[in-house]
Formats: structure tokens, C-alpha cells, sequence
């Protein structure tokens, strides 16, 4: 499998501040799992928004879409699985699942975001370095 496909999981338990008073994961928090998704993808990677900041990139999310299957609830152990959907280019794009212990869909998502350069304060191309660790 190559880095182009490589699939990152994450696995960790819903948190009672997480939850509706139904004790249901308050829908705006998927995004935050979304996100935790990609820097668990983009560390396994070898690379850090940090990093990524501190060299004059940011990478703020331009399109979010998440589709809701089966409600997560407190104290479940849910599973992110994060993908990156195809080789950067000025964006970059993942897709996301998340699961239960029994391996039923709670969730899907996608997220698109675009590498811009801090300085001139506009999009940029994808940075060879990443294009590098992703064609191997």
C-alpha cells in the first residue's frame, strides 16, 4: 500500500462533555473528531501543523461535510479512520469514518483544505516535501 492510500485510525472513549443531555455527542463535535483524524494521519505521515505553521504554511478548512448514520454516545470507544482521498495540489482532501465497537458506521465526513502561504497570505501549491513522502 502506499502512503497515497494509507488509512490512519484512531481510537478513543466519547467523553461526557462531548454529550447532549440525552447523552448523545453533540453534533458539532464530529468535526473536532475529523480533526483529530488528520493530525493522527498527517503525524503517522511524519509531518505537524506546527511544523507545517512554523515553515510559513497554514491549512484552514475550506469544505466540511458530515453525514450522521447512528448517534455516538458517552463512554462509547469509537474509531476514526481517516484517508487521504488523492495527491495534493493547491488543496488537500480526506475522507473520514467513524465506528463503533462493533464496527457499525456512526458517521461519515470528507474535508477539503488549501495549503496558504502565511506571508503573502494566499493559496499556494502543495509542499514538495509532503508530494515526496506521499509518491512513496
Amino acid at each position: 500500500m502506499s502512503n497515497l492510500t494509507k488509512t490512519i485510525e484512531i481510537e478513543f472513549r466519547v467523553r461526557y462533555g462531548e454529550t447532549d443531555q440525552m447523552g448523545v455527542v453533540y453534533h458539532g463535535n464530529y468535526a473536532q473528531y475529523f480533526e483529530m483524524g488528520r493530525t493522527g494521519w498527517l503525524r503517522e505521515m511524519g509531518f505537524s501543523y506546527k511544523a507545517m505553521e512554523e515553515s510559513g504554511i497554514m491549512l484552514p478548512v475550506v469544505s466540511l461535510c458530515i453525514n450522521y448514520k447512528k448517534p455516538a454516545r458517552y463512554d462509547d470507544l469509537i474509531k476514526v479512520k481517516t484517508t487521504l482521498v488523492k495527491l495534493p495540489t493547491a488543496k488537500i482532501e480526506f475522507d473520514y469514518e467513524i465506528v463503533n465497537e462493533k464496527d457499525e458506521i456512526l458517521t461519515t465526513g470528507n474535508s477539503v483544505l488549501v495549503f496558504v502561504d502565511v506571508n503573502k497570505n494566499r493559496p499556494t501549491k502543495c509542499p514538495d516535501y509532503i508530494l515526496d513522502k506521499l509518491r512513496n
